[in-house]
């Protein structure tokens, strides 16, 4: 089956990768039985921060935040929810971490499609799941390991995401 995605973008001046990719990851991610949707909006550093501020009360902008889809039980899942990139942010890491641009926005939609999912990294067991299942579906897309050159952290919570409920 496949997942329909609504990619808005407003976000200038960053690359962006085309639509056909972010579907890719989505249903490298997401894998299931029965189809569905989820919405991708590509922002900039103010309304990430915005975001963020709201949903985390933490400052400035993130890379990536999740919103599940939060349905009344019974219902079929029609929608996942919502990932909200910073496009400057992913930009902005790939070259602070010497990553392939298009490898790291593989990364973000991946991630923040596990979370849509009910992947968390709030623990070490929860991160250990979600960073391996991460890895597995890069590695089979083609890209390499993406926690395998990040200096900037120990062995948790490598990213700056958050899935909001």
């Amino acid at each position: 089956m496949s997942v329909i995605i609504d990619l808005l973008i407003d976000s200038q001046d960053c690359f962006i990768p085309e639509k056909k990719a972010f579907k890719t990851w989505v249903n490298a991610a997401a894998n299931l039985s029965y189809d569905t949707e989820l919405c991708i909006r590509i922002v900039d550093e103010k309304e990430s921060a915005t975001l963020n501020y709201h949903w985390r009360k933490k400052t400035g902008a993130t890379n990536v935040l999740s919103f599940p889809a939060l349905l009344p039980e019974g219902m079929p899942q029609v929608t996942l929810g919502d990932i909200v990139i910073c496009a400057p942010v992913v930009e902005a890491e790939a070259k602070m971490q010497l990553k392939q641009l298009t490898a790291h926005w593989a990364h973000m939609v991946i991630h923040g499609t596990l979370h849509l999912l009910g992947y968390d990294h709030i623990n070490e067991d929860d991160a250990l799941e979600m960073e391996t299942a991460e890895t597995q579906i890069m590695c089979a897309l083609g890209f390499d390991d993406p926690y395998k050159n990040n200096l900037a952290s120990n062995n948790s919570t490598k990213i700056n995401t958050t899935h909001i409920l």
